[in-house]
């Protein structure tokens, strides 16, 4: 039969006829009926669709870790950098004998860090330091120049209350003991306070990292 090949109707072994056509993909999309699914139509994205795609609740730390999952950050450089610039500026300070202020913070030594757990945001630190102090105090009618240094032994995060400081002068020969004492004990009133403010600060900046 001439042209008939591709028309040509073949038999399903049952009696029931059926074309070639019929079993192609495009004949069966053409001939679909009601109950099929109907076609994708294009809808256009608003921005309420863009924010409610996106993760219902922030989470903390690297991008890597969306799960809130246990992270740590070390934030040594940070820290030590960031006590010595606020120590240093507690300024010259005056008693009624003297004045003082802190020429440089030759220790601060220790550790600071920040934990993500369970999405959830938790610093501490722990640190030791020396703070250079020079000033000039007037001792029987006579000023004199003073020079020494405060140690703070080692505090962590939440304990500033309780800081300690050990005070010692660099040229205690100048000076008689009483003389000594006065000066030790000046030099504790005078810096104690604001060093603990300072700190404070360190431990507020800290915490809004």
């Amino acid at each position: 039969m001439e042209n008939g090949g591709s028309e040509k109707g073949h038999n399903d072994g049952n009696g029931n006829g059926r074309t070639a056509a019929a079993a192609s993909y495009t004949y069966w999309v053409r001939e679909a009926t009601a109950d099929a699914a109907p076609l994708p139509l294009p809808k256009k994205v608003t921005a309420q669709d863009l924010v409610s795609s996106q993760s219902p609740t922030a989470t903390l730390g690297s991008v890597w870790n969306r799960a809130g999952t246990w992270e740590e950050k070390n934030l040594n450089s940070w820290a030590t950098q960031r006590l010595k610039e606020l120590l240093k500026s507690v300024g010259t300070l005056d008693l009624p004998h003297g004045k003082a202020e802190i020429s440089d913070v030759s220790k601060c030594v220790g550790d600071a860090f920040l934990v993500t757990v369970r999405n959830k945001k938790r610093v501490g630190y722990t640190y030791e330091l020396t703070l250079k102090v020079k000033g000039e105090w007037h001792i029987q009618e006579e000023k004199k120049n003073v020079k020494g240094h405060i140690d703070i032994p080692e505090f962590s995060f939440g304990e500033l209350d309780d800081l300690q400081m050990e005070v010692k002068l660099s040229e205690e020969k100048e000076f008689v003991q009483q003389d000594k004492q006065q000066i030790v004990r000046d030099l504790k009133k005078l810096f104690l306070q604001p060093v603990r403010e300072k700190l404070l600060q360190f431990e507020q900046e800290l915490k809004d990292r």
